[in-house]
Order: C-alpha cells, then structure tokens, then sequence
C-alpha cells in the first residue's frame, strides 16, 4: 500500500494542479516518473528540483499515519490521540524552528515548510483535544476555507490496510479518524479505508472492491433524508461515464473491423480524452475536493479495469489534484497486487530518492508497518 501510493504521488507531483493541455505540451502522455521542476510549497515538494521519485505531502500524510499506528492500539483507534500525535508534530516543527538561526534563510525557509503543512490541522486539533466544541465547529469550518476538502483521504488508505479483510472495521476506525473532514467526506474516506482492507483479502477479486462501495454502510448514510447517499450516487456517476465512454468508443469503431478490447490497449490521450471531457462536467471549485477527487478516482480505476499502471496514468494525465488521486489508488491497487507486483524500475526509483533526497525510509516504514500488523495475528 505505502509504496503503491508513493508511486502514484511521484508520479503526479510534476504536474500537480497543471491543466491537461500544459501537461502535455511539457511531457506527452506521461506513463513514467520525472524530475520536479517546480517551487517548493507547505503542501508540495520540500526540496525544489527533486529526482524523478520524489514525492509530496500525499507520501508524508501516510508515513505519519503509520508512524501513529505503530503506536496506538492495534484494535480500537482513538480520534483523540491522533488528534494529539498531529499536535505533537507540529509543536516539534515550532521548536526545532526556534532553534535556527532567522538569518540562515534557507534553514528557516525549510523549517516554516513544515510548521505550514500543518498549521491548519493543528487549529483543529487542539479544541479537539480539549473537548471545546465550539472552538472545533469554528476551527473546522474555516479549515482550508471551509471546503470540503480531501483530508481523511490523505490518510485513510492506511487505516485500510492496518485492518486487512475486514472492511466494516476499517470503515468504521478511518470514519473515527475522519474529524478533518465535512459532511459526505467521511463517508468517503472512510469508505477508501474499505476498498483498501477488502483489497488485501485472499480471494482477490476487483468487484469486491466495487461491493464495499455499495455494502459497507454501518453510520446510516443510506438513511439521510431526501439526499440519501452521495458517495453511492459518485459510484454510480462513474459507473455511467465509463459506460457512456466505451459505449461511444464502440460505435466509432464499429465499421473498422477493431474489437473495443484491442482499442482501450491503446491507452493514450486521444483514446482518453472523451472520456476526460466527461469528467470535466463534474468538476468542483476547488480540484482537492473530497467529491471530485472520488469521482476521478473510481471512473480511473473502473475503466482501468483496476491495472494499477493504467489507473495511475489516467489519473496524472487528467490533471486537476493528480498526485492525490493517483496517490490513493496507488494506494489501494499497491494493496491488492502487493509489492512484488508494483512496476520494478519505479519502485526502486522512488524507493531511493525518498531515502537519499527526504531522508524517507519508505522501505523501513513499510515492514515495520507489516510487522506491526503482522502481531496481531498468531
């Protein structure tokens, strides 16, 4: 999971935020990893210039996230404690930043990186932790501007795959740690700590993927009055883009004597972007909504037929938050081919410049992970 997800966030991080005309015209159809050209930014890139491999605050939600899971019970999560493990990091930031010296300008500059990642968590935090609800309800509505944005989705992969093959205790443990989020965006990361625990089962199909979407429902969402459930109405959404999207791509072919099969292997812009205009109809105001980000992602991986290499190029060619999406599926998909499977070339590539260029031991982070969830189990 941890480098499935790593790949899929190095490989959207060049172009993270970029429109699909200005990724192109840079790159091509981009099916490989490349270096970072970009500024350095709280959220982005912390070293400017990186490696091809390098990766963003997507990678880093998830090596926190498992740092707190080695440590808390490996049973029953507490909201409060990792409420309180993200306040520690940031107090951490505060003062190592006090220590250096404001003239050294690129240390300092490097230190406000960290303090600013997560400033907007820790408002949150600290009313939760002390139970002021009021002061949580004024924080929360004026995190990140009050979009709902895709926090618990930075992390809830995790949570799946702390909690393989059961996807209803996933669920309900990422819902727990979802307090970042708003409205339907609970449901939707918790629902992506699913679809991570159902794809670490034995049996390995990718439509069980699919039923945790529709099954997995013990907070009621199907209940709401008059709405109902948003993210079942999202699945369906891009059930129907997907079929809409094949069934056109049939019918231009259909006098060329070429099967649909032998067309979607030609996995390239031209091929996809019918499919791309369609999705662009459903955007949000802002590309890391939690809606719009759960849309990309399941159209991608639906129409993917869940290939974890196809998946993670249409989700960085589409644009738009494209190191997050892809970094969530590669999250899940990493957990249901496991990490022998993963491309080799990008893994080790990504493997060794975390290491070297972040001084993140992705490799180490992710047996100790296993170990840990290993222990639960005689």
């Amino acid at each position: 999971m941890l480098i499935g997800s790593a790949i899929g966030d190095a490989m959207g991080a060049p172009t993270e935020m970029w429109s699909r005309e200005s990724i192109y015209s840079e790159y091509g159809f981009v099916t490989d990893l490349f270096p970072m050209i970009r500024e350095v930014s709280a959220e982005g890139i912390w070293k400017a210039n990186l490696p091809a491999g390098g990766t963003t605050d997507d990678t880093r939600w998830k090596v926190l996230t498992v740092n707190y899971l080695l440590r808390d019970n490996p049973n029953f999560l507490h909201s409060e404690k990792f409420a309180r493990y993200i306040l520690d990091e940031y107090n951490g930031y505060l003062e190592e930043l006090d220590k250096i010296d404001s003239l050294d300008a690129e240390a300092y500059g490097n230190g406000m990186l960290k303090v600013d990642w997560l400033k907007e968590w820790a408002k949150v935090s600290k009313p939760y932790i002390e139970k002021d609800l009021y002061g949580f309800e004024k924080k929360l509505s004026t995190f990140y501007g009050g979009e709902m944005v895709c926090a618990g989705l930075l992390y809830s992969p995790v949570i799946g795959a702390f909690f393989p093959e059961d996807p209803e205790k996933a669920y309900l443990e990422a819902h727990k740690l979802a307090m970042y989020d708003i409205g339907y965006a609970k449901d939707i990361s918790a629902l992506t700590a699913a679809m991570t625990s159902a794809a670490m089962t034995k049996s390995g199909q990718t439509d069980e993927l699919l039923d945790v979407l529709r099954n997995i429902d013990p907070e009621d969402y199907y209940g709401s009055r008059l709405v109902g459930r948003t993210s079942y109405h999202i699945l369906q959404k891009a059930l129907k883009l997907v079929h809409d999207f094949r069934a056109e791509l049939k019918d231009t072919i259909s006098n060329n004597n070429v099967s649909l099969e032998k067309r979607m292997m030609d996995w390239d812009e031209s091929n996809l972007n019918p499919l791309f205009l369609k999705l662009d109809k459903h955007l949000q105001d802002m590309p890391f909504h939690a809606g719009e980000i759960y849309l990309q992602l399941l159209t991608a991986m639906i129409v993917a037929d869940f290939d974890f290499e196809k998946t993670l190029s249409f989700l960085v060619n589409y644009g738009r938050d494209n190191d997050t999406t892809a970094a969530i599926a590669g999250g899940i998909l990493g957990a249901f081919y496991g990490f022998d499977k993963l491309p080799d070339s990008m893994k080790r590539q990504v493997l060794t410049v975390n290491k070297n260029e972040l001084n993140i031991d992705l490799e180490k982070a992710a047996l100790d992970f296993q170990q840990k969830i290993m222990s639960r189990y005689p």
